[in-house]
């Protein structure tokens, strides 16, 4: 974004390249203002803006012709909290209305919210690729929570019972086999009452980790 001039300036003009007139795009720029929670930054130059809602404009620009194809390069990379839901809800939208988005992040979390089909790279080859539910299953459940406000000795010494980490909330279990779940359910159980009790399925940040290693890269 040119930082002297004015955002409607910048944005109505971007929309008229793409085609639109200047009439729908202008009511189109105050609708996503106010989506966003700053309408009255029409008439401020960008450079008057913080880089969280530069951030905002930009994604204002990239979308005010509603585009049937979208890339977002680590959309949400500075942005505080509420401004990471405000854009990751908007992205649902466009997806859900129909829009192709290519996503590139490193924050696994947005990846399992936002994504449905991912790829994973490693020193620029893909080494994993296919729908999200699809990869998942390809990787074992190892991890086991259960949630007790008292203490429920014997769990490390049930068979498939790698380790058990006493939490605040109750215990975190690493397991071996799934078939262990379910009689670490019943030794819980048998000593009292269970508020929660969850047979965990890998996160992508785990198997990010599995398939390219420790590396950084």
């Amino acid at each position: 974004m040119y930082p002297k001039i004015k955002v409607s300036d910048q944005i109505l003009y971007l929309a008229q390249l793409r085609g639109m007139s200047r009439k729908d795009a202008d009511a189109n720029l105050k609708r996503w203002l106010e989506r966003f929670q700053v309408p009255e930054y029409y008439n401020k130059k960008v450079e008057e803006l913080s880089k969280g809602n530069q951030q905002k404009i930009q994604f204002i620009a990239a979308v005010i012709h509603k585009p049937s194809i979208l890339i977002m390069d680590e959309a949400f990379s500075g942005l505080d909290p509420v401004n990471v839901e405000l854009l990751k809800s908007t992205v649902k939208e466009l997806r859900d209305d129909g829009a192709s988005i290519v996503f590139s992040t490193h924050r696994m979390e947005h990846v399992e919210e936002l994504c449905r089909n991912i790829t994973i790279m490693h020193r620029s080859n893909p080494v994993l690729q296919g729908p999200i539910r699809e990869i998942k299953s390809r990787f074992p459940k190892e991890k086991v929570v259960v949630g007790a406000e008292r203490d429920i000795p014997g769990l490390d010494r049930i068979p498939g019972v790698v380790s058990a980490t006493r939490t605040e909330r109750g215990y975190d279990l690493r397991i071996s086999r799934k078939e262990a779940a379910q009689d670490i359910l019943k030794h819980a159980m048998a000593q009292g009452p269970v508020e929660r009790f969850e047979l965990l399925e890998p996160t992508l940040n785990e198997i990010f980790i599995k398939t390219v290693g420790e590396s950084h890269e």
